[in-house]
């Protein structure tokens, strides 16, 4: 089997070429692409044809346990009948585009911010694999984030500022941010936690900053202070010297590292376009 690697950016992501998920899922194969995430933080593979099925028991070998307490899972029961299987799609339970006025749809809506998938957890997330069943004609991009690599740029007192600081991560944080409102049970169910902002891979050596749109405060700091540091954070790490566009096609799947990464989608006319897009993310246990 011959397999390899096409770098898609200066510092990370890169197109995983000659790898069938579907079939090659061998410990050889696991191990390589555990070494690559280490290297690259993000993975590309093109013409994927994954069931949901598929894409959970690979995500299982790749890396155990399965993050199922998402977010929007307060919201009520998804579609699939599997919550380790977040919709990060327009449709709904019919099979049409929902409308701008229902609630999953203006919760998705956040998801266009920067941020690393369940930073609110404990344990937090740690890879995502996500995987494009039906792609708009225009728009729809998701932006990646290297984490690490900004870090590295940061001067070096701003690094003994952060080196023993926490944010606070809730995803009703981020979603409030932009007008929506959750109810008194749902905002209990996502209260979140707190990580380190610098934070240490033991298993490769590198420090990335670990932020995320649902960063709410720093432990410890005043609530504007800690903002305004989790803000130019943020600004920071999302130069365009930083951030890889990964342009969707139909079957791609895209695997990252939220430990090193972050991410945003970017708009398209969601009212109008159907987007079919199954998240799995896995635990940093």
């Amino acid at each position: 089997m011959t397999f390899h690697i096409n770098p898609l950016h200066a510092s990370f992501a890169g197109e995983v070429i000659g790898i069938n998920l579907s079939r090659d899922c061998g410990s050889e194969i696991l191990g390589y692409l555990r070494e690559a995430l280490d290297a690259y933080a993000v993975l590309v593979f093109r013409g994927q044809l994954l069931s949901d099925e598929q894409q959970l028991l690979f995500a299982q070998q790749l890396d155990g346990a399965l993050h199922t307490k998402t977010g929007v899972a307060a919201l009520g029961p998804n579609r699939f009948g599997n919550e380790a299987i977040t919709n990060v799609s327009n449709i709904g339970d019919d099979g049409a585009i929902i409308k701008s006025s229902d609630r999953r749809s203006q919760y998705a809506l956040a998801n266009r911010l920067w941020h690393t998938d369940a930073s609110f957890e404990s344990p937090r997330g740690k890879y995502s694999l996500l995987s494009a069943r039906i792609v708009p004609e225009q728009g729809g991009s998701t932006e990646y984030a290297d984490m690490r690599s900004a870090y590295d740029e940061l001067d070096l007192d701003t690094k003994a500022i952060i080196s023993e600081l926490k944010a606070h991560h809730s995803i009703a944080y981020s979603r409030e941010r932009l007008g929506f409102e959750f109810k008194a049970n749902e905002r209990e169910i996502l209260y979140g936690t707190a990580y380190p902002i610098a934070d240490l891979n033991q298993r490769t050596g590198r420090t990335a900053l670990y932020l995320a749109a649902h960063a709410s405060h720093v432990v410890d700091w005043p609530i504007p202070d800690g903002r305004l540091l989790i803000q130019d954070l943020i600004e920071h790490a999302v130069d365009r010297k930083f951030v890889y566009t990964h342009q969707w096609k139909a079957h791609d799947l895209v695997i990252w590292d939220n430990l090193t990464t972050m991410h945003r989608g970017r708009p398209y006319d969601c009212y109008a376009d159907k987007r079919e897009m199954r998240r799995v993310t896995t635990l940093d246990c």
